[in-house]
């Protein structure tokens, strides 16, 4: 008899709550202006620059960790616990974001700023390995394995490019973390999903 391995499933519907407890809260870190002109919103312009970005960058890491659940096979310990970091990660960026509003636009938080994004990647990377990138997977080809490891890392570097660049130009490295979240807009590898001369053989039992 078979022994039914631990669905996914569970792991996905989990993370949803917590990434949409962590737009709540970005959502409430927000506070009107005193006055009630239009033209007090112009001095609050760091607040929605951080807010946009980080919503923009929630986003993107939902959409991109729905997408590397749909390859998950089982629910393993291992998979369940980088989940659980990645999430982490993810949820030190409201902190960061009300950090960039209040001091507008100063060096170290955008630091550390871009340092949760290097981190966010970096267990997304590690959370990768356990979805798609195991060598017993065999629904996934090693192109496409290749590709995830190499955006993954490149992203990485340019993040930790941006904490640099922050010490002397904060805006220049906000702008330099946009940039660089326009390669995670679409969760796939485009050509992944075609025919792969590398694709791993899947064993299927005649008959069916």
């Amino acid at each position: 008899m078979a022994v039914q391995r631990p669905r996914p499933e569970r792991v996905s519907l989990f993370s949803d709550g917590v990434f949409a407890v962590i737009i709540t809260i970005l959502v409430l870190e927000l506070k009107p202006p005193h006055a009630d002109t239009f033209e007090s919103l112009v001095p609050l312009w760091p607040t929605a620059l951080s807010y946009a970005v980080s919503y923009l960058f929630i986003a993107i890491v939902w959409v991109n960790h729905h997408h590397l659940f749909s390859y998950a096979e089982a629910a393993t310990p291992r998979l369940v616990w980088a989940n659980f970091v990645h999430l982490f990660s993810v949820s030190l960026i409201p902190f960061s974001t009300e950090w960039i509003a209040d001091s507008r636009l100063a060096s170290a938080p955008v630091v550390l700023y871009a340092a949760i994004f290097v981190l966010v990647n970096a267990t997304y990377l590690a959370l990768c390995w356990e979805a798609v990138d195991q060598p017993s997977h065999e629904g996934v080809s090693r192109r496409m394995r290749r590709m995830l490891r190499m955006r993954s890392f490149v992203t990485i570097a340019v993040f930790v490019a941006a904490a640099l660049v922050a010490v002397w130009w904060p805006v220049a490295a906000i702008g330099l973390i946009c940039l660089c979240l326009v390669a995670y807009t679409r969760p796939d590898i485009p050509g992944t999903r075609q025919a792969d001369p590398e694709r791993l053989p899947v064993d299927r039992p005649t008959g069916e």
